[in-house]
């Protein structure tokens, strides 16, 4: 999955990712799928052995939790699946775009911040 010179980036469906930003979410899904359902899992557990679940806020909470939880692993599945990674060496530095290295100086303050331009799913 690279992006290739002169491919359109508006595309809707892609989710473009630079390297770094795949990693994460690939470690976040993992983090998810193999840590926080167990977790979820046992509370709701526990909950349940509280007995009646029509009262039960502790079990209501955990299901709701669980809930939310499927729903950022599925989401997080989605952008995988339709990533497109931004190759360094696919970049140009005469257009600003996804995957760029910008370089900012304040003249005010004469300070330097460099900005990596990411793509939605990566931005914060």
């Amino acid at each position: 999955m690279e992006l290739r010179k002169g491919e359109n980036y508006m595309t809707e469906k892609h989710v473009f990712l630079t390297a770094e930003g795949l990693e994460k979410i690939e470690a976040e899904l993992d983090e998810l799928k193999s840590v926080r359902r167990k977790e979820i899992a046992e509370r709701i557990k526990v909950a349940l052995s509280f007995g009646d679940i029509s009262e039960n806020s502790e079990y209501d909470q955990a299901k709701n939790e669980q809930a939310q939880l499927e729903e950022r692993i599925a989401k997080l599945e989605m952008m995988l699946r339709n990533a497109k990674l931004i190759e360094e060496d696919s970049i140009t530095t005469d257009v600003v775009s996804i995957g760029s290295k910008v370089l900012v100086k304040d003249l005010e303050y004469d300070e330097e911040m460099e900005y990596l331009i990411v793509g939605s799913a990566e931005a914060d």
